[in-house]
């Protein structure tokens, strides 16, 4: 539902394309493309969207037994951002995210 909701960007937001993603068990990354400088909807207006439809799906899943509850919140209140600014900046990036999951196991949250 996560990676779902997040390609719905590409449709809901003109301009605004999923470039790289992954979802971890508590946490997302992805790089987002927004193309046309300063035109579209901001990206604060973006997340608190995908943010919001996120929530709400998880909160009817809980409501049909198939998610656990949560308590208060689902996201946290911020997020990190970094604007891309060329191909080495794009490739190291990308290869954070991929090796993002196998740090998971050292992750102060981890659960088996």
């Amino acid at each position: 539902m996560i990676k779902e909701k997040l390609f719905l960007l590409e449709q809901k937001y003109a301009g605004v394309k999923v470039d790289y993603c992954c979802v971890m068990p508590d946490h997302l990354h992805f790089v987002l493309i927004k193309q046309g400088a300063h035109t579209g909807a901001p990206l604060h207006q973006i997340l608190k969207w995908y943010k919001t439809q996120t929530t709400n799906e998880y909160i009817k899943l809980v409501r049909q037994g198939i998610l656990p509850p949560f308590n208060k919140h689902i996201w946290q209140r911020n997020y990190f951002e970094h604007i891309i600014r060329n191909e080495a900046d794009l490739y190291e990036i990308r290869s954070y995210i991929d090796n993002n999951p196998a740090k998971w196991y050292f992750d102060k949250y981890f659960q088996r």
